[in-house]
């Protein structure tokens, strides 16, 4: 037992000291040389490029369908004394240099290791919360019209991948939210769209605002506070980040004065069940329109009932249940209510005009 064990542990040394370029250059010339010695010991039936390839791999793989074989003496010995023993010693050790790749890949992305460089226009949550994180990812992918974007779940905590059961979620362990390096791991300058849900609010703040002049232009950045002072300092310094704090006690005093209203606020904010509130931006090239047409179109052809207008993604200029007249211009972006989202191309534009 105890030999046995000695063997495996120097099989493992062999391994991991083995990189995949020697182990590939041993392998194509070992094929070579048994290739060049079948052809002196005049099995022509073996040497055919695409026969040979075949017969090597299965008779190294000692699986050995019988189908072809050696059958000269000379032939035999070759297979017998060089092709099998080195043959099958190079496949162990190719099998081997493969599970263990395949365990630190899938290791890395447990512990968050894993680089992110090439992801474009995806969706990135900074910060874990148990329940919270879970529930957003939920209501993200909830979205059947959303488009197909990669989540990246960003934390700074001592975890695992939480979420490994989400296909759509990648998982990266950072040193910061605010170092370079690791922000240009998770590729953030690429990103379309920002969560930040810090496990407090100094730290939500610190990070919207490294983030906010490095993402790109049409980047959208939402963040999460407590404190509401430090809504209104950020959202004076940074346009292209939507803050948002807590509401229960208005949510609790509309309940009070008007009974279901906190239904109302789930109903809105939930893409799990119901009505939701979504966005759609006018197309750059729509000529200016009034709200009351958009409003009777999109009641009509998409059951969607239009709540206001706003100019900017933030939506800090924002005109709630505008008078039929008011105009609305390209670029504008439409706040309405329906049962899935309205996408851009969905909508005859022109007939609006």
């Amino acid at each position: 037992m105890h030999i046995f064990k000695r063997l495996v542990v120097i099989f493992r040394a062999h391994v991991d000291q083995a990189s995949w370029q020697l182990l590939s250059t041993v392998t194509v010339c070992h094929l070579i040389l048994v290739w060049v010695l079948l052809f002196c010991a005049g099995e022509l039936a073996l040497i055919e490029p695409n026969t040979f390839i075949y017969y090597y791999i299965v008779t190294t793989s000692t699986v050995g369908y019988g189908d072809f074989s050696a059958t000269t003496d000379f032939g035999r010995w070759v297979v017998a004394l060089v092709q099998i023993p080195f043959g099958l010693a190079l496949f162990g050790v190719l099998l081997g240099k493969a599970g263990q790749f395949m365990t630190f890949w899938i290791r890395r992305s447990m512990t968050g290791d894993k680089d992110f460089y090439h992801l474009r226009n995806h969706i990135i949550i900074f910060g874990w919360h148990p329940t919270r994180t879970k529930k957003m990812i939920d209501y993200i992918l909830a979205d059947a019209k959303r488009q197909d974007r990669r989540i990246v779940l960003a934390v700074v905590d001592e975890i695992e991948h939480p979420l490994l059961s989400y296909s759509q979620v990648d998982f990266a362990k950072l040193a910061s939210f605010t170092d370079d390096d690791e922000l240009a791991r998770i590729s953030t300058s690429y990103a379309d769209k920002i969560i930040i849900d810090g496990q407090d609010d100094n730290q939500t703040f610190t990070a919207a605002l490294k983030l906010s002049p490095m993402v790109k232009k049409n980047a959208h950045i939402s963040a999460q506070f407590v404190d509401e002072s430090k809504v209104n300092l950020l959202r004076a310094h940074c346009q292209n980040v939507e803050c948002s704090s807590s509401k229960s006690a208005e949510i609790l005093v509309r309940a009070m004065q008007d009974p279901g209203s906190s239904r109302v606020q789930e109903e809105l904010l939930s893409t799990l069940y119901g009505d939701t509130q979504f966005s759609l931006q006018l197309p750059a090239n729509l000529k200016t329109c009034q709200f009351g047409a958009l409003f009777h179109y999109f009641k009509e052809k998409h059951d969607a009932i239009l709540l206001g207008i706003a100019h900017d993604l933030s939506a800090q200029n924002m005109d709630l249940n505008p008078p039929l007249d008011y105009p609305v211009n390209a670029g504008d972006i439409l706040h309405y209510i329906a049962a899935e989202r309205v996408l851009p191309d969905e909508v005859a534009w022109q007939k609006l005009i």
